[in-house]
C-alpha cells in the first residue's frame, strides 16, 4: 500500500518506523518546517524528518495545506493508498483528506471521543483517568470528530507520568495502524458519540499552579500529567518552586523533588532548610 505519513515530534517516530519496516511503501513524509534551536539557534529538523532522511524518503514541510491550491495538489499528485497523521499540526482540508483512496487515518492519544484535542495525555492523568489508550481514527474536518476504527487501551496507573503515557502510546501507535491497514478492506468505522466528548485544550503555563487546598490525589495527578511542561509549581517564601515529583501517603501530598527558582532540583527537606518553602 501507497502510503503518506503526516507527523512532526517524537510521539509520532514509532508508527513511521513501523510503516517504514512494514510491507506498504511509505511514498513521502509531511512534517513541521525546521525551526531555530539553542543558544546558537540553529534550525532544528523535527524527529520525523530525521527519520524520514535516515530512511531516504522525501520530505515535504510545507507552511500550509489549507491556504495552498498547489500544495494540495503536489499531495493529491502522489496518488497515495492511504495517509497516516500522527501528531503533525497543521489543520488538513477537505481536498487533502479525501485525495487518499482510502482518506486520512489518525492516531489519537486518547480513547475517544474523551479527551479531543492538543493535549489528551497530559489531561488524562491531570483529571484522574485510569485509562487510556489510542484510538484509530477517520479524519474528517473537525476535531478529532471522525469515524474511530480501532482502539487499544492502556491502565493509568498511580506511577503513570506524562513521559511515560507518551511513550506507551507512541509504541501502542505504531502497531495499531498496522493492525489496520493491514485489515482495511474489512473495517467498520464507529460513530463518536458526541455528547460524551471532552476536550483537552492546549497546556498553559498557568495550568501548573498548584492549589494546595485541592485533595491529595488530584495534586498528584497535577504533579505527574503536566511534568515535564508546563511543569507545577507552587509560591514558595523566595518565588515559585517547581514540584518535580509527589506521591500521595496517609490521603496527603508529599513533595519528593522541587526546585527552587534558580536552583538545582533537590529534595523537600533541603528547599525547607534553605528557606524556600
Amino acid at each position: 500500500m501507497r502510503v503518506i505519513f503526516m507527523g512532526t515530534p517524537d510521539f509520532a517516530v514509532p508508527a513511521l518506523k513501523a510503516l517504514i519496516e512494514s510491507d506498504h511503501d511509505v511514498i513521502a513524509v509531511y512534517t513541521r518546517e525546521p525551526k531555530p534551536k539553542g543558544r546558537g539557534m540553529e534550525m532544528q529538523k523535527s524527529a520525523v524528518h530525521q527519520m524520514a532522511d535516515t530512511y531516504g524518503i522525501g520530505v515535504h514541510t510545507p507552511k500550509s495545506l489549507r491556504k495552498s491550491a498547489e500544495e494540495q495538489k503536489i499531495f493529491a499528485d502522489l496518488e497515495a493508498d492511504v495517509a497516516i497523521v500522527a501528531a503533525y499540526g497543521l489543520l488538513l482540508p477537505k481536498a487533502v483528506l479525501d485525495a487518499p483512496k482510502y482518506g486520512c487515518l489518525n492516531i489519537h492519544g486518547s480513547l475517544l471521543p474523551r479527551w479531543r484535542g492538543a493535549s489528551p495525555i497530559q489531561h488524562a492523568i491531570w483529571k484522574g483517568d485510569d485509562v487510556s489508550g489510542i484510538t484509530i481514527m477517520q479524519m474528517d474536518e473537525g476535531m478529532d470528530t471522525g469515524d474511530m476504527i480501532l482502539k487499544i487501551k492502556t491502565p493509568i496507573t498511580h506511577d503513570t507520568t506524562a513521559h511515560g503515557l507518551f511513550d506507551t502510546l507512541s509504541d501502542l501507535g505504531g502497531d495499531a495502524i498496522l493492525s489496520v491497514l493491514n485489515d482495511i478492506e474489512n473495517i467498520t468505522p464507529e460513530k463518536q458519540d458526541d455528547a460524551l466528548a471532552t476536550h483537552a485544550p492546549m497546556l498553559q503555563k498557568s495550568d501548573g499552579e498548584i492549589d494546595m487546598s485541592a485533595p491529595a490525589r488530584a495534586i498528584d495527578c497535577q504533579v505527574r500529567g503536566l511534568n515535564p511542561w508546563p511543569g507545577t509549581f507552587v509560591h514558595g517564601l523566595k518565588g515559585r518552586v517547581k514540584i518535580l515529583e509527589a506521591h500521595v501517603e496517609n490521603n496527603e501530598i508529599k513533595f519528593d523533588l522541587v526546585q527552587p527558582e534558580g536552583k538545582k532540583p533537590m529534595d523537600l527537606k533541603s528547599a525547607q532548610n534553605g528557606g524556600y518553602l
